[in-house]
């Protein structure tokens, strides 16, 4: 063998060798990089949540736990309960945006057309209940809230069963119209829910706690349910009152379409003539019947006498139509809603008598009068009953704003101007009376009667409820 094909039997040699070594060295860095992926995912497996890790254990082999563990537990969630002021302090420059400052920590459930609320226990109370605290009448912050389990109730807790009502009210609950509007939104929530009842109800008002609402609504709540009204007091400051159920509204009828109003003061109006026994067969109706429902003291007429000739003077050059002349404060409930059953023109100065428009049969007038100065100071308050006879199904027919009044000593424009207009007396100008009660009066004749008996007719059975 020659020295050259020695040489080239070396390098043959060492070139095989060389590739064996990249092949070993390939699959050893192969090996290593499984094992480093396979450490990271232990290492990760082994970051969850502890809690996390035992349930999983326990899924694998399961222990019983004992019944000392398990009060143990229990008593940890009784313990843990966190009461929170109802009135949140924070929002108290915009108590009525977005979720109030009314138990504030907690959002509302809605659906398109229809009230926003809060109920217990829900989805979204992930199935606790509300418990409530505090007796407080003049400061809602030293009242409050908080949600607890069923199984696991706050220490020395009392459980209410059946259904409560929880409002809200900003205003208040003896003022008729600010007082329906808070109930109108339950009885929305009552007929969409089977027709429940509430065995009781819990008001607030700024937080604070009221025991009662006027006798007007509250009649209208017993029509509606049935019952009267129980209204629930706390008796100790430190002891919590959970309950079994409860709905919560803190926006009235707000997000609630014109087509659900509608058919919830059908439903009141309903209630309220059946309550008081009244019929159609039984309450014989005038083919057109104008009401001038008067107040006195504040935003009263102050030549009454005057107003009067000039509304039964138009109403006598109509054919069948009767005038009636009544004062809110002289009559019961039942006879406000009968003499609203017979009226299909109301005349009245704006007021919380008017809050009475939707006891009439749908599209049925209402004609409103103001003192001196509300239009440039009164602001959007001035059109609730503008709103009430949209919302309800009636016609509102305008206003009338008194040019001539008290003088106040600054600008008209200034809102301190408004203490001096608010409660003022209204006047009247007899030409333009006339004329717009012959326009109202006018408009109604030539309505298609048979349509409204026939829209009317079913108002007399109660829907559903």
């Amino acid at each position: 063998m020659t020295k050259s094909s020695v040489w080239r039997r070396l390098v043959t040699c060492l070139s095989s060798l060389k590739f064996y070594l990249n092949i070993l060295c390939l699959v050893a860095t192969l090996f290593v990089l499984l094992q480093i992926s396979s450490f990271q995912i232990t290492q990760h497996s082994l970051s969850l949540p502890p809690a996390l890790l035992t349930y999983l254990k326990h899924q694998q082999q399961p222990e019983p736990i004992s019944h000392n563990e398990t009060a143990y537990l229990v008593e940890k969630l009784r313990e843990s309960v966190t009461f929170l002021p109802l009135k949140d302090n924070r929002f108290a420059n915009k108590p009525l945006e977005g979720h109030t400052w009314f138990m504030s920590s907690l959002y509302d459930n809605q659906t398109k057309g229809e009230a926003q609320y809060q109920e217990f226990p829900s989805d979204s109370s992930k199935g606790r209940l509300l418990c409530l605290k505090g007796v407080d009448e003049h400061d809602g912050s030293w009242n409050y809230y908080a949600m607890a389990w069923p199984e696991a109730l706050p220490v020395n807790a009392i459980l209410q069963e059946g259904l409560t009502f929880v409002s809200y009210n900003q205003y208040d609950y003896g003022n008729l119209w600010h007082g329906l509007t808070a109930v109108v939104p339950f009885v929305a929530w009552s007929l969409r829910n089977q027709c429940e009842k509430p065995q009781r109800w819990v008001l607030y008002h700024w937080g604070e706690l009221r025991f009662g609402m006027g006798n007007w609504l509250s009649e209208i709540i017993t029509a509606t349910y049935g019952r009267e009204p129980e209204y629930l007091r706390f008796v100790d400051e430190n002891r919590p009152v959970c309950f079994e159920k409860a709905v919560v509204m803190r926006h009235n009828e707000g997000g609630m379409s014109k087509e659900r109003r509608i058919e919830v003061f059908d439903h009141i109006r309903c209630k309220a003539r059946n309550y008081c026994n009244i019929s159609s067969s039984e309450t014989p109706k005038p083919r057109i019947g104008m009401t001038l429902l008067l107040r006195t003291g504040a935003r009263s007429f102050k030549n009454e006498s005057t107003v009067i000739e000039v509304f039964k003077r138009e109403c006598e050059r109509v054919d069948g139509c009767e005038l009636n002349v009544s004062y809110s404060n002289n009559l019961t409930f039942c006879e406000q809603v009968e003499l609203m059953k017979k009226t299909d023109v109301l005349v009245s100065p704006h007021g919380a008598q008017l809050t009475n428009l939707f006891l009439m049969d749908k599209n049925s007038s209402v004609m409103e009068f103001f003192p001196k100065g509300w239009l440039k100071l009164a602001g959007v308050g001035q059109l609730v009953f503008q709103w009430g006879a949209n919302w309800s199904g009636m016609r509102h027919e305008g206003t009338w704003h008194d040019p001539v009044g008290e003088i106040c000593q600054f600008a008209d424009t200034d809102r301190r101007c408004m203490s001096v207009y608010k409660n003022a007396m209204i006047g009247y100008n007899e030409t333009y009376f006339g004329e717009w009660a012959r326009s109202v009066l006018g408009k109604f004749s030539i309505r298609n009667m048979e349509k409204i008996s026939e829209q009317n007719h079913s108002y007399d059975v109660c829907l559903r409820c």
